[in-house]
């Protein structure tokens, strides 16, 4: 409520018997402020039994939580060395990463899920990892064609204009990692990719110009949760230490709040229910002290959060 959530995902649950009946009681309480969009991974899973799942899962679904979704992990970070990048690789020499799931399996999960009508958001830090995701895209549909599945490449750091492009021909959203320019852009600069992979990063604008539906986040708790914060990020692309990493890639304030409100609605394929104030739609809204719209673009972050309105019910941020 503090930082004006409404719909929260968690793209990195296991959904057991057990989880799921907790989740279903914690939301259904009627001072629960939040409705919650929880993902299975696939780590440790076979994609068939996952997709199966899934579809189980979205019978359990409540207007409070949802399921029903898949989370694929490609590769690993960035900042960590285990995320799968194309040549020149690190900047500082380190070894490529990892593949945290087997290329053959993305590629299976990916048709099993077309053809049962489940969606599925994966992490690629890496323009490698995207390459891959694209590569197995292509392929899935081809084996199972399908029209607004709305499969989501989380993170997306890396990729240029040219896998934009191919985003938007397969149909694919991307939810950009806006919070890495002030976390860790210096070090991205400096250590991990270098200045001019580093100027490209998260490439809101980009993707934007190149037609792809868009989202931006924060990864919490990887840091910390606050919409107003991210949007800031994408504006503003400015590092811990002041410097602006890669002003082409910058957006303007109200695509930054499109961003974050019926931008990520869209992704989970909600925006029929929320992310706009429209007659018929959830009656789900941040109130702000400020107008975000009419505050320097510098000062975005720092609007006061009131509180929040979801499904009707107002809560006061403490």
């Amino acid at each position: 409520v503090r930082a004006g959530v409404t719909t929260a995902t968690d793209l990195a649950a296991t959904l057991g018997d057990d989880e799921v009946s907790t989740q279903l009681a914690l939301t259904d309480e009627a001072d629960y402020p939040v409705r919650l969009v929880p993902l299975l991974r696939l780590i440790g899973m076979k994609p068939a039994d996952a997709v199966a799942r899934a579809v189980a899962l979205r019978e359990r679904s409540s207007e409070r939580l949802r399921l029903g979704r898949i989370k694929v992990v490609a590769d690993g970070s960035i900042q960590g060395f285990s995320a799968r990048l194309r040549w020149p690789g690190y900047h500082n020499g380190a070894p490529n990463g990892l593949w945290y799931t087997a290329p053959e399996a993305i590629r299976e999960c990916y048709a099993l899920a077309l053809k049962a009508g489940v969606q599925v958001h994966t992490h690629t830090n890496g323009d490698e990892a995207t390459a891959l995701a694209l590569d197995c895209m292509d392929l899935a549909l081809r084996e199972a064609p399908a029209r607004d599945h709305r499969f989501t490449l989380q993170h997306v750091q890396l990729a240029d204009a040219a896998q934009f492009r191919r985003m938007k021909a397969l149909g694919l959203c991307a939810n950009l990692f806006a919070n890495h320019h002030f976390y860790w852009g210096d070090q991205h600069r400096a250590v991990t990719v270098g200045p001019e992979r580093a100027a490209r990063m998260n490439a809101c604008a980009t993707a934007l110009r190149e037609g792809v539906p868009l989202a931006i986040h924060s990864d919490a708790p990887i840091t910390p949760l606050a919409p107003l914060f991210t949007a800031w990020c994408a504006v503003n692309r400015l590092t811990a230490s002041g410097h602006v990493l890669g002003a082409h890639e910058r957006i303007g304030v109200e695509q930054a709040l499109q961003a974050i409100t019926l931008g990520a609605a869209y992704t989970l394929h909600l925006d029929g229910e929320i992310g706009s104030i429209e007659c018929g739609k959830r009656a789900d809204f941040c109130v702000l002290d400020d107008d975000p719209t009419t505050v320097a673009p510098a000062a975005l972050k720092d609007v006061p959060v009131w509180g929040t309105v979801q499904g009707g019910r107002v809560f006061a941020a403490a």
